[in-house]
C-alpha cells in the first residue's frame, strides 16, 4: 500500500560519533571551552547556534594542521551534516580524515569518529559500497586499540549494523546492535543516549522482519529515554516518534499513527526548518498516514503537480488517485515513485527504506 512507503525513511539513528577535545586542545583554555559549547549545540541539535562557532574554531585551528584541526573540522562537518548540507560536509569529513591519517597514522583509534561520520553521510545517500569499508575500518581500529567493551567499540558496532539493515543484512546486523546494547548499558547506564539509539534501531530490524510485538518495547523504551535525557523537543525525539508512529501505521493503528507523525513533524520544523530532508520525510509519513485531506498540513493541500499525460491524473502531495503502474513524483518529499499493479503482496508488503 502506498501509504507505508516512507514510514521507515530516516528511521535508523546512524552514527553515534565522538565529539573531540584532544589533551593539546585542552591545554589551550579557551578553544577547550569553546570546543564543550560546540559539543553541547550539537548534541542538543541547535546547530544554527553551533556553525558560526565551528567555523570560528576551524579558522582560529588553520594553522596548527594536525589532529587539533582534524577534530575541529569533524565537528563542523557534524554541523553541517545535521542541517542536511551533506555537500558541506562531505569535503570537511574527507579532509579531517587526511589530516589525523597523517598526524597520527593510518591505525589510530582516534580516527574512527571522521571515518564513521563520513561513512554515515554515504549512507544517506545510499551510496553504500563507499560507506562499508569506512565503517568496517572504524570498527578495526576500534578493536584493535581499545578493549572489546569501551563505548567507542559500541559505536562502530551499531554503525556498522545499520548499514548491514539498509542491505537488508539482517541476520549479520542484529548480533552486532545486541552487543553494541550491552558495552553501552554497562558503560553508560540505562539511561544513556545511545543506549536509546541501539535500542531504536533493534525495534526497527523488528519491524522489517515483521516482528511487530517485539519491536514495540525497544522503541517505545528509545522514545522515553531521549525525551527525558534530551528533552521533549530535540531532533532525536523526533525520529522516535517517527518510528514509533510507523509501527502503529503497519499495524493499521492509524489513529494512534497520525499524532505521533505530527509531533515529529513540529519538532523537525522547529529544530531543522521546512525544507531538511528529515522535515520533508515526517511531513510524507503524514501525508500518507493521514485518512482524510482536510487531515494534512496546508502545504500538503495545496501542492499539486500534474503527472505525464500517460497517468491521466493528479497527485496530490504524497496521496495518488494515479493508475497503478505509472510513475508518480511527491512534490513534498521531491521523491520519484513506481506505482505496482496491485496485488496481494502489494496490499501487505514489504516496507523499505528509501
Amino acid at each position: 500500500m502506498a501509504r507505508h512507503r516512507l514510514a521507515l525513511a530516516a528511521g535508523l539513528a546512524l552514527a553515534i560519533t565522538t565529539l573531540l577535545v584532544t589533551p593539546a586542545l585542552a591545554q589551550k583554555g579557551d578553544l577547550a571551552a569553546q570546543g564543550a559549547r560546540i559539543n553541547a549545540l550539537i548534541s542538543a541539535g541547535k546547530y544554527p547556534e553551533a556553525l558560526p562557532l565551528a567555523q570560528a574554531m576551524v579558522a582560529r585551528l588553520e594553522s596548527d594542521n594536525g589532529r587539533e584541526l582534524s577534530a575541529a573540522l569533524n565537528n563542523l562537518g557534524q554541523v553541517y551534516a545535521g542541517q542536511g548540507r551533506d555537500d558541506l560536509a562531505e569535503p570537511v569529513y574527507k579532509r579531517a580524515i587526511a589530516l589525523m591519517e597523517k598526524a597520527l597514522g593510518l591505525d589510530t583509534a582516534l580516527i574512527a569518529p571522521e571515518l564513521s561520520n563520513l561513512a554515515a553521510l554515504y549512507q544517506r545517500q545510499g551510496r553504500f559500497t563507499e560507506a562499508e569499508p569506512l565503517f568496517k575500518r572504524a570498527l578495526a581500529v576500534s578493536e584493535k586499540s581499545l578493549s572489546r567493551e569501551h563505548p567507542d567499540v559500541g559505536r562502530a558496532l551499531n554503525n556498522l549494523a545499520t548499514l548491514y539493515v539498509k542491505q537488508e543484512h539482517f541476520a549479520d546486523a542484529e548480533p552486532l546492535f545486541q552487543r553494541a546494547l550491552a558495552i553501552y548499558q554497562k558503560a553508560a547506564g540505562p539511561e544513556h543516549p545511545a543506549v536509546a539509539t541501539v535500542l531504536n534501531n533493534i525495534g526497527q530490524v523488528d519491524r522489517d522482519l515483521n516482528r511487530d510485538a517485539e519491536a514495540e518495547a525497544p522503541i517505545k523504551r528509545s522514545l522515553a529515554i531521549r525525551e527525558k535525557v534530551l528533552g521533549p523537543d530535540h531532533p532525536d525525539v523526533a525520529r522516535s516518534l517517527n518510528n514509533l508512529a510507523g509501527l502503529y501505521e503497519h499495524q493499521q493503528r492509524y489513529a494512534d499513527a497520525e499524532p505521533l507523525y505530527r509531533r515529529a513533524l513540529a519538532i523537525r520544523e522547529r529544530a531543522l526548518g521546512p525544507e531538511r530532508p528529515d522535515t520533508l520525510t515526517s511531513t510524507g509519513n503524514l501525508a500518507y498516514s493521514s485518512t482524510s485531506p482536510d487531515a494534512l498540513p496546508m502545504p500538503c493541500r495545496s501542492r499539486k503537480r500534474r503527472l505525464p499525460a500517460v497517468a491521466r491524473s493528479c497527485v496530490s502531495c504524497c496521496r495518488s488517485c494515479s493508475p497503478r503502474g505509472s510513475s508518480i513524483s511527491c512534490p513534498t518529499t521531491r521523491r520519484w515513485t513506481r506505482r505496482s499493479p496491485r496485488s496481494s503482496a502489494a496490499r501487505n508488503p514489504r516496507r523499505r527504506r528509501p
